[in-house]
């Protein structure tokens, strides 16, 4: 079992979402809420696309209008590395005192990459549920896709327990063992909310607040994600 091949995935899925563009993914990946044309848009994505399938039903409804937003470019593993550090290092450079930052996940191997890993698909789904869109029927909705994709028995388990107890930020935080970590948590979480949308930016902050990021690097990661 690979949670860093499963979180890969479903980073790489984003970018594919986001390259599509707001008019096709409206057309084909806005899934409506219920009903046969809810049906037919989830068997339209394929077998192949079970991965993307499933964060466009994290997404949401408002899936269109999200995917045309710049923070689902960001790609895999090694972006996601990529940014979160670059981000630390502009802004340890306005700093007095040296923080130890810990290695990004792009430089974790074995257990170490496994772990964090699992922590950015944890902070993915958290932030998911921010709006609250993942109900009975919505949790039903994306169990039945994933059981009817080619997705692993392994990569549906790990899934299937996240969005069944998705993890509150002050439960994200502790898992979060460094500057670096806590700065992939908040970047990962990014991708999956509506910056404009009042109850989300409201869990963004929240979130900010319990891994004790400081503000200046927290406007720091939401810049170098932008601009990826």
């Amino acid at each position: 079992m690979s949670t860093r091949n499963l979180l890969e995935s479903l980073l790489q899925s984003g970018q594919d979402l986001a390259q599509r563009g707001q008019k096709l993914a409206e057309q084909t990946l806005g899934i409506p809420e219920s009903g046969t044309e809810r049906d037919k848009a989830l068997a339209n994505l394929g077998k192949g696309a079970a991965v993307g399938g499933v964060l466009a039903l994290l997404l949401g409804t408002r899936v269109g209008r999200r995917v045309a937003g710049p923070l689902l470019k960001i790609g895999g593993i090694a972006a996601v590395g990529t940014i979160g550090y670059n981000a630390y290092k502009r802004w340890q450079a306005n700093q007095n005192s040296v923080v130890t930052p810990g290695e990004p996940i792009n430089k974790l191997t074995d257990e170490s990459a496994q772990t964090r890993s699992l922590l950015l698909i944890r902070a993915m789904i958290a932030a998911a549920n921010a709006d609250g869109h993942i109900d009975e029927s919505e949790r039903a909705a994306i169990l039945s896709r994933m059981q009817s994709s080619d997705m692993s028995p392994e990569d549906q388990a790990i899934l299937r327990a996240e969005i069944d107890h998705p993890l509150s930020v002050e439960e994200l935080a502790k898992q979060a063992d460094s500057i670096i970590a806590k700065s992939e948590v908040y970047l990962t979480s990014l991708l999956l909310v509506d910056e404009q949308d009042t109850t989300e930016r409201e869990y963004l902050n929240s979130l900010a607040q319990a891994l004790g990021l400081p503000w200046e690097l927290v406007k720091q990661l939401e810049a170098e994600a932008a601009a990826s």
